[in-house]
């Protein structure tokens, strides 16, 4: 299936076919507000600002489902963020990625990449061994184990690389240059 057969709700309610994203490349990212990870809105919008003219697109999807780190509404977390890191990329509703109330994009994101890229090196091993057993809804095969997972798809809807939460956005710039 092709992410742009899909839809999700805006930050204001409103749904968005992904249909109109059809031909760009999407990063999609679970992202909370309240997690060591978060400074990764840094990257995410360097990535949005160099690219985007290009045809990327930067979709964050806030979740509260890890360690509760998105507390707070749609518009609350979308002034932290635009108001600390100057994001200027779309940021949805607050959305569950995990389990029986997982949003349809999530499902379809895990089902075409089941599994994070091998993190390297013991230091982030260990923290993605920490992340897995403090993640109280990451229960099925492919479910997404934290905040800052990141799926890069390319311009027909299709998923070419799951990122790990510890991973560097960064690490994507080149995959990206190549689907642009």
């Amino acid at each position: 299936m092709s992410l742009f057969e899909l839809s999700v709700m805006t930050r204001k309610g409103e749904r968005f076919p992904l249909s109109q994203l059809e031909g760009k490349v999407l990063l999609i990212v679970n992202t909370a507000t309240g997690c060591g990870f978060t400074p990764q809105y840094e990257a995410l919008e360097k990535l949005y600002e160099t690219y985007h003219d290009q045809g990327l697109e930067v979709l964050d999807f806030p979740c509260n489902q890890f360690g509760h780190q998105a507390p707070g509404e749609d518009e609350e977390i979308h002034s932290f963020c635009t108001g600390i890191y100057k994001t200027q990329f779309d940021q949805f509703r607050k959305i569950d990625v995990n389990g029986e109330n997982a949003d349809p994009l999530f499902t379809e994101l895990k089902a075409q990449a089941p599994a994070d890229e091998a993190v390297q090196g013991f230091k982030n091993k260990a923290a993605m061994a920490a992340i897995t057993k403090i993640s109280t809804t990451c229960k099925e095969p492919g479910d997404i184990r934290w905040n800052f997972t990141k799926f890069l798809v390319d311009r027909s809807g299709r998923v070419v690389r799951r990122l790990a939460p510890i991973a560097d956005p960064m690490e994507l710039e080149e995959d990206i240059r190549c689907l642009l």
